[in-house]
């Protein structure tokens, strides 16, 4: 039998040749080129574990000294600092709060090996299609290796490193004491550390006394804890909350009844004793302790002059006036301080809601005092040798070109200088203050407690150069206290945690500023 001849040509055989050294040079190029990616990131992998934390400090805390800020009547405004509770033990927590962390943070987690690469490869997918950070990547383990180990900057660097101490707390660690550790140390919000310090500090509770929702509660603080917190937002947390009970059914860990009662469930908080508006007032207060005690690493408790009482009073006052004249003023923040005689401060509202801004505008925001600085000029003419029956004729005048118009509109020719204060003539303010010089109705400003800086300008007669409320409240108690200053203070006492004391306030004897006329 006759074999028939190919229909292939001789030319076909190079062709075939060809694509096969390509392919394996494509091979050759593609395996040396994940060579030297390997080679490079053992380099850099080995640079970076040089430059690793020493591991065998992991025990040891370092924290912010707490600072507690006490009322008038020994309850607590607020605290500083970081709190945190005795340890507690694996079996020491309930299973639920465990598995809600599980759950929610790192569904692997007695699975991998302290890095889970389908997490890291989901959260990239995830952030990906999304076009920025959604998800992260790391395992609780990577969490605590941060935690223990680790500043808060996002580098290369810092993963790596994360990474490799993970490892290692794998190695060194079983998963019950890297769960453990990492209940004890988790940052929970409010200066907590802990989920121990958190129950109590949002609860009022043991945590082992916690129920399944409040330990949701805890669990979706993780996220974003300021952000979640139930005394700042509690509507978004209880949100938060429920989320984290979807995500223990998902994982297995409740039955949708266990889901439906749990989000059921009502959460009381544990009481704050004086509004959240008292922080304005205690920010206020942190840095002049400093000045008096001096910022150490002892833990410090200061006893205050604000009243609980007076002060829910004052942020319903602020409240009540915004809402009722707010939108006709076309103002929506407001402030109030209140004092008593000796200067002491009773109450300090520095804005409509802490929460939403930390600014106080009692002695942060310098706004214009108007007809409440003629007070000024006209001790200042007192002083100056002018009698309250002088008499000095109300008209129309020009400084520079600038012309000071009256309220009314009108002018009331011959008027004694205690008339101008009672009925507020501006005029008669701007010819006092020019007769005995701006200079000195500054100099009575300053001496009367008034700290901003002031312009010498013609228009200080009227209140055109910004003051702060704290310094106007207290320059006004003056007259209330017959010429005597009222200088605000806020400590009563500042002790440690061994009740020794640090600082007492003693009573200040000031002479008479403003003499009876």
């Amino acid at each position: 039998m006759v074999k028939k001849p190919s229909n292939k040509g001789p030319e076909s055989i190079p062709s075939q040749g060809k694509k096969k050294s390509l392919w394996l040079r494509a091979l050759r190029l593609s395996s040396l080129l994940m060579l030297w990616l390997g080679l490079a990131l053992l380099v850099l992998t080995a640079y970076y574990a040089w430059d690793l934390p020493d591991v065998d400090n992991y025990e040891k805390q370092t924290r912010r000294p707490i600072i507690t800020i006490l009322a008038a009547d020994n309850t607590v405004i607020t605290t500083y600092g970081d709190v945190y509770d005795k340890a507690v033990k694996f079996n020491e927590v309930p299973p639920y709060l465990i598995q809600s962390i599980i759950a929610t943070e790192d569904r692997r987690f007695f699975s991998h090996i302290g890095v889970d690469v389908f997490g890291m490869v989901r959260a990239a997918l995830a952030n990906v299609r999304a076009k920025r950070i959604r998800q992260g990547g790391s395992t609780l383990t990577q969490q605590l290796a941060k935690n223990l180990f680790l500043t808060p900057e996002r580098s290369m660097r810092r993963k790596i490193q994360e990474i490799l101490l993970a490892f290692w707390l794998e190695t060194r660690f079983s998963k019950r004491q890297i769960i453990t550790l990492y209940l004890n140390r988790v940052y929970l919000g409010v200066g907590t550390f802990g989920v121990a310090a958190a129950a109590r500090r949002y609860f009022g509770k043991s945590i082992k006394n916690i129920s399944l929702k409040e330990a949701a509660l805890l669990s979706g603080l993780l996220k974003a804890p300021s952000r979640y917190s139930p005394f700042r937002n509690k509507k978004l947390s209880l949100k938060r909350a429920n989320q984290v009970l979807t995500n223990m059914f998902v994982a297995g860990f409740l039955s949708k009844s266990d889901v439906q009662r749990a989000k059921a469930e009502v959460i009381k908080l544990a009481n704050q004793k004086s509004g959240s508006g008292a922080r304005y007032f205690a920010d206020w207060l942190l840095q002049r302790a400093f000045g008096f005690v001096g910022k150490g690493n002892q833990d410090l408790i200061i006893k205050t002059t604000l009243s609980p009482y007076l002060q829910n009073i004052g942020e319903q006052q602020v409240r009540n006036s915004l809402k009722k004249d707010g939108k006709a003023l076309r103002v929506g923040q407001a402030a109030l301080v209140s004092l008593s005689p000796d200067g002491a401060i009773r109450a300090m509202v520095g804005g409509r809601r802490y929460a939403a801004s930390q600014f106080n505008r009692v002695n942060q925001a310098l706004r214009q005092p108007g007809s409440a600085f003629k007070l000024f000029v006209y001790v200042a003419a007192l002083e100056s040798g002018l009698k309250p029956n002088d008499i000095v004729i109300d008209e129309p005048i020009s400084i520079d070109g600038w012309k000071p118009k009256n309220y009314t509109g009108k002018f009331l020719g011959p008027v004694t200088l205690r008339r101008a204060l009672s009925e507020s003539i501006n005029t008669v303010a701007v010819k006092v203050s020019e007769k005995i010089g701006r200079e000195k109705v500054i100099k009575v400003a300053h001496k009367l407690g008034i700290t901003a800086k002031l312009k010498g300008h013609p228009s200080i007669a009227l209140g055109v150069d910004g003051v702060n409320l704290l310094d106007l409240t207290s320059a006004y108690a003056l007259f209330a206290n017959r010429g005597y200053p009222a200088w605000p203070y806020g400590i009563i006492e500042i002790r440690n945690k061994k009740n020794e004391i640090l600082y007492r306030r003693s009573r200040v004897l000031a002479g008479r500023l403003v003499q009876k006329k």
